[in-house]
């Protein structure tokens, strides 16, 4: 039986609290997509490998797939290109350019081949006067190249925060960024890295970013690798008394992208990913090669009960509520009285273990009261039938993987 949690005020405070968001209508639900970042990097060199570079064609490629396999219709409706799309220097009018080599057709014609696919286009800047691969920044041109990015069709913009200078002129140029998206009269979902770029020296005001951003970064970019998982985990449960109650709909906590169907996470690693990412109430914006991808990587990320969980209306992010040993035990509240419950076990040796909890510690004592159905959704589907308040539950649980179940009050 696994130890009590502590209370958690917090989480009751969540509940009523009332956080002012960006007011732009967008993003009322975590946003979905694909993002070419952790996958295909700063990758320019066309001529050796066409397939990989950051070009235009590799967006249009993504675009088709997402489209014609089911991607788009499961929610995800995003193509983002991130860093690298830019030529060296501005136009003679101080405007930003692509590349004309890698994007010949330029951005205004791959945002209206994207959108004639029924997907929408991000793109990426960065608050200081270069980007963090050295390429020209928005500092000074926020105005613009906010007017730039509205007349291409652009529908989200993922703004970092390299070479900024101040710390005073990063929040500066982050609140700029966002009136001037605001004023274009476009509706431009607000991508942020402001928090991260500020911890080191001080602690993040969450009221204000969430009142100039629709999501924000908080921890280090995200790795192909088990460890890299691990610590954003770790880090978000370190930090959740202050991140957590910040979250909902137009604002939410971003812990990068999603790795699944790439090379460094084992299959229970990928569904530990897929399950932590929905209870975080997390965007999903995968970074992988869609034109290559496992039929089983498939069926994980386009889980229809997963991504339910995830773009729940109710719009709450979840939260640890009790460590014993190498479990961790994790809920979200969902619409309907209903709560998704995550078991995630750290253990990286031996085989399979078992934890039990009761299931009085879920919801304050509330979730199950005075009974409860339980679904498992993954690692597969189950129903586990009806359970009464003074139950207890015994999962097993992979090293390093998770146990995901929906829990909905009888």
């Amino acid at each position: 039986m696994a130890a009590v949690g502590r209370a958690l005020p917090w989480a009751l405070a969540a509940a009523a609290a009332v956080v002012l968001a960006l007011d732009n209508g967008l993003a009322r639900t975590p946003p979905m997509g694909w993002l070419h970042w952790e996958r295909f990097l700063c990758a320019t060199d066309c001529a050796t490998d066409p397939h990989r570079c950051v070009s235009e064609w590799l967006f249009v490629e993504m675009a088709d797939v997402m489209a014609a396999e089911g991607w788009r219709d499961a929610g995800y409706e995003f193509v983002c290109i991130d860093d690298c799309w830019m030529a060296p220097t501005r136009d003679e009018c101080g405007r930003l350019q692509a590349d004309p080599k890698r994007f010949p057709s330029g951005i205004r014609k791959l945002a209206d081949y994207v959108h004639s696919k029924g997907l929408k286009l991000g793109i990426y800047s960065d608050v200081g006067n270069k980007t963090c691969a050295g390429f020209p920044g928005s500092y000074n041109h926020y105005d613009l190249d906010a007017q730039t990015f509205a007349s291409w069709g652009v529908d989200l913009l993922k703004f970092d925060g390299c070479n900024s200078g101040t710390l005073e002129l990063l929040a500066e140029g982050y609140r700029r960024m966002s009136l001037a998206l605001n004023k274009t009269g476009r509706s431009i979902v607000y991508s942020c890295e402001w928090p991260f770029y500020l911890r080191p020296v001080q602690q993040p005001n969450y009221t204000e970013i969430k009142q100039y951003c629709n999501h924000w970064r908080n921890f280090f970019d995200v790795y192909d690798s088990w460890s890299s998982i691990k610590s954003i985990l770790d880090w978000t449960a370190l930090h959740q008394d202050s991140i957590v109650k910040i979250a909902g709909p137009g604002g939410w906590n971003d812990p990068d992208m999603l790795v699944i169907g790439n090379f460094g996470l084992s299959w229970d690693q990928a569904v530990t990913q897929m399950a932590m990412w929905a209870i975080m109430a997390a965007p999903l914006f995968m970074s992988n090669d869609l034109r290559h991808i496992s039929p089983e990587a498939k069926w994980l990320l386009q889980n229809k009960e997963v991504i339910a969980i995830n773009q729940d209306p109710l719009g709450k992010q979840g939260y640890q509520i009790t460590k014993d040993k190498n479990f961790e035990l994790w809920e979200r509240p969902l619409s309907g009285q209903a709560y998704a419950v995550a078991v995630l076990n750290q253990q990286e040796i031996g085989g399979p273990q078992n934890f039990t909890f009761s299931l009085t510690f879920l919801g304050n004592g509330l979730a199950c009261n005075p009974a409860c159905s339980i679904q498992q959704v993954l690692p597969a589907s189950r129903d586990w039938g009806v359970y009464s308040w003074v139950s207890s539950l015994s999962l097993e649980v992979n090293p390093t993987g998770t146990v995901l179940l929906k829990v909905v009050a009888l």
